[in-house]
């Protein structure tokens, strides 16, 4: 198992380093810069629309695009924001965090166009939208065979891998605060998740609906507390994350480098900017204009990294908890908690973290189910998929720490740049529905309806 995870760490350092860190910069920057900076300049109707959502009543086997918020919310905010920040700053150091800061700047805009081109070229499933990257892949570019290879990607690093990350960390937190036995607790998490996916779309969306705004706010309400109480130490706190980011001496003994790997990595794996899988997400919102969920899921990029993973990046910093690699993971969060509140820090982790992480692993196997039907709508299919999600719930939950993120990072990276191909090739499509939308609202339209059904590949009748 040692020797499988050395390979895994290898391949991994030798795509990050050479493909995929320039592939996000330059593809986020390249849709930030086309757009006018979209992400920047539209921040005030960000929330107008997700208001919007929240309040608009729909049908009964629709999902709304702040329940569509939701299920990406769900799926980014899990342990990339607890466990892969710690990792990050255990193994990057504190400068890390400046650079997961970055990718989430950059990277909102390539979120912003994989979600409208979700949104375009979605399809009507049995009881809500459907969509995501294979399908503009197939509808959009006409690569049917680009999206079966993004489809099996895609179901295999959430379903599969990332959905052991998020079991792995919630049974590892239990073992650190209760002492539980991580097999038992494996079995429990397992039992629950199955009976859950096998419930649909609608229950994954209302749990989300319910489960994310809760469990955020709570989180956010105890980091603002440490660091009101702890406020004189916020500016040492600051200057440490940009010194540790640019630093003369960390540059000499290669400690940039790290940040920036481990930053890029594990703000990746956070908010998921560009990686192709909120898209399925943003897809089966019901709205007027494809662009009103492409600046919804934007927002769910500044809301993981610039709030949550800030907080966790707050609580440790302040914490000065050792920072040698020694303590990683959930366990030096929960460190860092236990030295602000005592041992309840340790317990308010724990809670936490089933409940990001739960909500985290239903989001994830939706995104795998999208997928499995885009190959085949056979139902033996996906039936399967539901079990072999259920398998790797479990072997998260007993497994090592360092082989289920590696193998996380390694999936991550074929899917994210296969994705980053396709919404390249697609960006006319996005600039041209921007076009529309801002035109609309400039006539004082205050909720655009898109009417565009000359598009190739484009169903005219979801948008007449």
């Amino acid at each position: 198992m040692e020797h499988l995870n050395d390979i895994i760490v290898s391949i991994n350092d030798y795509i990050w380093t050479y493909f995929l860190i320039g592939a996000l910069i330059l593809t986020g920057c390249y849709f930030t810069i086309k757009s006018k900076f979209v992400q920047f300049t539209n921040l005030k109707e960000m929330f107008r629309l997700l208001g919007e959502g929240a309040t608009t009543k729909k049908g009964h086997d629709t999902v709304s695009s702040f329940q569509a918020f939701c299920i990406s919310v769900a799926s980014r905010v899990g342990t990339g924001n607890l466990a892969g920040v710690a990792t990050a700053i255990a193994i990057g150091g504190p400068g890390a965090i400046f650079w997961m800061w970055l990718i989430a700047l950059i990277g909102s805009a390539s979120a912003f166009a994989e979600s409208t081109l979700a949104q375009i070229y979605k399809i009507k499933g049995e009881k809500s939208f459907i969509g995501g990257p294979a399908y503009y892949m197939e509808r959009g570019l006409g690569k049917r065979w680009m999206g079966i290879i993004f489809a099996v990607i895609i179901s295999i690093t959430f379903g599969l891998v990332f959905n052991s990350v998020q079991s792995n960390t919630i049974t590892l937190a239990f073992n650190e605060s209760f002492g539980t036995d991580r097999a038992w607790l494996g079995l429990v998490i397992t039992a629950i998740t199955l009976a859950v996916i096998f419930g649909g779309v609608q229950r994954i969306a209302k749990i989300s609906s319910i489960i994310v705004p809760v469990m955020a706010i709570a989180y956010i309400l105890l980091a603002f507390v440490i660091v009101a109480i702890n406020i004189t130490e916020f500016p040492r706190v600051i200057a440490m994350i940009f010194e540790n980011a640019f630093g003369f001496n960390e540059a000499l003994g290669g400690g940039v480098g790290a940040a920036i790997m481990q930053g890029v990595r594990r703000g990746l794996f956070s908010n998921e900017a560009g990686m192709g899988s909120a898209p399925n997400a943003a897809a089966t919102a019901t709205v007027s204009h494809p662009i009103k969920q492409g600046l919804i899921q934007a927002l769910g990029v500044f809301t993981d990294t610039l709030v949550i993973c800030s907080c966790t990046a707050f609580i440790i910093l302040v914490a000065g908890v050792p920072l040698d690699g020694t303590v990683k993971g959930i366990q030096l969060t929960q460190a860092a908690l236990n030295a602000h509140i005592s041992s309840a820090g340790g317990i308010f982790i724990a809670v936490c973290i089933v409940l990001f992480a739960f909500s985290t692993i239903i989001g994830n196997y939706y995104y795998g189910e999208v997928n499995i039907q885009f190959i085949s709508r056979k139902k033996i299919y996906l039936q399967f998929y539901r079990l072999c999600v259920g398998g790797m719930v479990f072997f998260g939950s007993i497994a090592g720490l360092d082989i289920v993120w590696n193998l996380a990072d390694i999936f991550m990276a074929f899917m994210t740049i296969t994705n980053l191909i396709a919404i390249i090739l697609l960006s006319k499509i996005v600039f041209n529905a921007w076009n529309d939308y801002c035109s609309q609202r400039r006539n004082g339209i205050k909720s655009p309806i898109y009417k565009h059904p000359y598009i190739k590949g484009l169903d005219s009748d979801i948008w007449k």
